[in-house]
């Protein structure tokens, strides 16, 4: 990496509802600290001057270009060491950047949660990444933060510990409050769109190994949940979270990038706590309620056009005392090679989908920029991109704590 580059950071999409809270997030945690130099970006000055304003800070640099222009966006991406992206859906308005990053050894992380897309940035970038030396980084958020750096997190406390490794994980979510943002809705229906048109993206979609190496071998995990069942581990009826989609895979990859560190029979899986006896199952069926009706949306239907109504637009959130009042609480269900049972921890201070989503993919930019990484590139996972740099700083800045009992 160049270090002899404008800025360390561009933040990418900085008009937009998440876009602004990151650039927020750096202004208020950064802003003053001279070692880190960042500029906000897009295609539209007057609203980029707008959100310098809300800020508080006119001296922030802009930078103008547009996702669809490649000129553009090598000019911009050659003036930094790492480019923040929340423009979304990134199968619509990423390619070329991730592309423009690749070809300029510019450091990438973003939002994205869309599975075919990661897939097809894989298949283009990757080996090419992996020989310059660029680390292209995908879901940097909620998805899938919490899930891969606290299974990375957990594998090191258990051979720390108990002198072996993990090889079942079963992550619960035990509680969350918060909606999902706009722009992750956008990306949802986005994907569900591309999977119904086309049967191939529908395959790598739900495929559990989906985003795994090419040619290697399949491991244990089926399918994500999808339906409501008791659980053993947690003694409690469960059923399916809407993010596993994305997040085991991204797990599993973590583990095949890094030659299967957490074992070839390593098995992963998520899950929604509903609570125990009659009427946790009875809660987990009325849950399971509107994630059915949104999956089974079918592009254009009247459902759809319904759904598309009710839920937030991308660019809209919710207000910063109803952020600051979120949270999420995910436990992890660990069973260690001698068949012993240990339990984790993942907590997160505020609502998932924007206050603390937009505080990890902070965290990852500066990472990125300034910290000693682990010798990989390409595109990557978040913890095998960052590893322990990036630990340190969610439970230092982002407001997310990890435990493990033993």
């Amino acid at each position: 990496m160049n270090d002899s580059r404008e800025f360390d950071v561009i933040v990418w999409g900085a008009s937009g509802f998440t876009g602004k809270l990151v650039a927020e997030y750096l202004f208020v945690n950064y802003g003053s600290i001279k070692d880190l130099k960042w500029a906000i970006a897009g295609r539209d000055l007057s609203k980029l001057e707008s959100v310098r304003t809300e800020i508080g800070n006119e001296t922030i640099p802009i930078i103008i270009a547009d996702s669809c222009d490649l000129e553009s966006l090598n000019s911009m991406t050659k003036r930094t060491k790492v480019i923040c992206t929340t423009v979304g859906p990134y199968a619509k308005y990423g390619s070329k950047l991730v592309s423009s990053c690749v070809e300029n050894n510019t450091h990438y992380c973003d939002l994205a949660g869309e599975v075919q897309w990661i897939r097809k940035i894989i298949d283009q970038f990757h080996e090419k990444a992996k020989v310059n030396g660029t680390k292209i980084v995908n879901s940097c958020g909620f998805d899938s933060i919490p899930s891969d750096l606290g299974v990375y997190f957990i594998q090191k406390e258990s051979i720390k510990n108990c002198k072996q490794r993990a090889k079942q994980i079963k992550m619960r979510v035990a509680g969350v409050r918060g909606g999902i943002s706009g722009g992750t809705y956008l990306s949802l229906s986005n994907v569900n769109k591309e999977a119904y048109n086309d049967k191939d993206i529908f395959k790598i979609v739900i495929n559990p190994y989906g985003l795994n190496p090419k040619g290697d071998p399949k491991g244990l995990d089926k399918y994500d949940l999808r339906k409501i069942v008791y659980d053993k581990a947690s003694k409690s009826w469960i059923g399916p979270f809407i993010m596993a989609a994305i997040n085991t895979k991204i797990v599993r990859r973590s583990n095949a990038l890094t030659g299967y560190s957490y074992g070839k029979d390593f098995m992963y899986d998520e899950a929604t706590l509903s609570g125990k006896g009659i009427n946790g199952k009875i809660r987990g069926y009325i849950s399971a309620i509107p994630l059915g009706l949104l999956m089974s949306a079918k592009p254009k239907s009247l459902l759809k056009k319904i759904i598309d109504y009710l839920l937030p637009k991308a660019g809209e959130g919710p207000n910063k005392e109803k952020r600051q009042a979120g949270f999420y609480n995910l436990r992890f269900y660990i069973t260690l090679e001698d068949n012993s049972e240990v339990f984790a921890k993942v907590i997160g201070d505020m609502d998932p989908g924007y206050g603390s989503t937009s505080k990890m993919l902070g965290e990852t930019a500066v990472c990125l920029a300034k910290d000693i990484l682990p010798d990989y590139s390409g595109v990557l996972t978040p913890s095998v991109a960052m590893g322990d740099a990036i630990l340190s700083r969610l439970q230092k800045n982002a407001g997310l704590t990890f435990s493990f009992k033993h």
